[in-house]
């Protein structure tokens, strides 16, 4: 970060906030890397099916090492990436772009270590053996029948090894995926579904599933963030006109129903929701919203996402969702992992605390990523 740029006194707290966490989740816990919180404290005994969140650790060390210069944090952050490493060859979960994206390349990206250039390439070819030739997609970890809107999120994996490597086959796995997920999971309205199921023999659509929504006919606003962010890169991979639309559109979707603090509830069809809030969809959305900002070819909406974002970014700066206090560990409260299940509902998220930091450091750099 330039040392003359100028920090917002509400960044600068939310910055302090975070590596005074950050600091205290590596020296209380080592070498862990925990989900989210029960009662404000890290849950260290995970399931098995929480691990798709380990990446985040260590790309919140990276992020908060490039918003304050500290090396200490830098260390880390190659520390947290190394303990990750074995994963790229991991063919069982399709969140691989979440555990190497914000470690391993953002490692690549700011040193160009020829070493991390060769894991992300070889985290995105696992990825990629998951396509499903006949239904054109990413399957799930629920089996080749199952696509996930989360996977738009962990698909630019792909292009970017594809890029790195220089390898049409890659490039064009994941073109197809984002085809396959704007057709069958994107609705008309631009609300999108959770879940597609799929006849894995003829590759036919055949319904809407929710993992973690109201009902697998609405939206579940985490996957719809996903989504948003998701094809707003998938368009800076390919420079398709349809994927730039199609972000924009899951964007205005999220304006037109999130009230006017910004927040998102965990669906936005569920009649009087248990808890009006899912702050790490909100970090995700406002982190989503900056870089589309550069995106669009329409002036009026980089204007109106720009200012969502440092709207929404407002708003989990404050006291109600900045965790100031040494009692809670995590950075932003009022976070929600799976609703349905009740698991780690409003409290932190590894993931949210996350995207609020790459929010933050696009948000002061006037960037499209990090």
């Amino acid at each position: 970060m330039n040392a003359k740029t100028s920090i917002p006194p509400a960044f600068q707290r939310a910055i302090q906030v975070a590596t005074q966490k950050l600091t205290h989740l590596v020296e209380a816990y080592p070498d862990l890397t925990p989900s989210f919180t029960e009662n404000g404290k890290w849950r260290l005994q995970q399931a098995g099916w929480t691990n798709w969140c380990e990446g985040f650790l260590g790309g919140a060390l990276w992020l908060a090492y490039l918003l304050t210069g500290q090396q200490r944090l830098r260390e880390a952050a190659r520390h947290y990436s190394k303990l990750i490493e074995d994963r790229k060859t991991d063919p069982d979960v399709h969140d691989l772009g979440f555990l190497f994206l914000p470690t391993w390349g953002r490692w690549y990206q700011l040193e160009g270590d020829p070493y991390a250039r060769q894991v992300v390439i070889e985290a995105g070819q696992t990825l990629a053996r998951r396509f499903q030739e006949k239904g054109k997609y990413l399957c799930s970890f629920q089996g080749a029948h199952s696509l996930y809107i989360d996977i738009m999120m962990n698909v630019p994996l792909v292009f970017e090894a594809a890029e790195l490597s220089q390898a049409e086959r890659l490039f064009e796995i994941a073109r197809q995926h984002c085809l396959t997920t704007r057709r069958y999971l994107v609705r008309g309205d631009f609300s999108t579904a959770h879940e597609g199921i799929f006849d894995p023999e003829s590759g036919m659509f055949l319904r809407y599933r929710t993992q973690q929504g109201w009902r697998d006919d609405s939206s579940w606003a985490r996957g719809h963030c996903w989504a948003f962010y998701g094809f707003n890169l998938a368009y800076r991979y390919t420079g398709e006109a349809q994927f730039l639309t199609t972000a924009e559109g899951l964007a205005d979707y999220y304006l037109l129903h999130t009230p006017e603090h910004g927040i998102p509830p965990n669906d936005w069809d569920e009649p009087n929701p248990p808890y009006p809030y899912e702050s790490s969809a909100a970090a995700i959305a406002a982190s989503g919203f900056l870089s589309l900002a550069h995106c669009t070819r329409d002036s009026l909406r980089a204007k109106v996402y720009r200012e969502s974002a440092q709207h929404i970014l407002a708003t989990l700066s404050s006291d109600e969702f900045l965790a100031t206090d040494e009692g809670w560990e995590g950075i932003l409260r009022h976070a929600i992992y799976h609703l349905p299940a009740g698991v780690g509902v409003d409290e932190s998220t590894i993931w949210g605390d996350y995207f609020f930091l790459e929010a933050i450091w696009k948000a002061i750099n006037d960037q499209p990523d990090c």
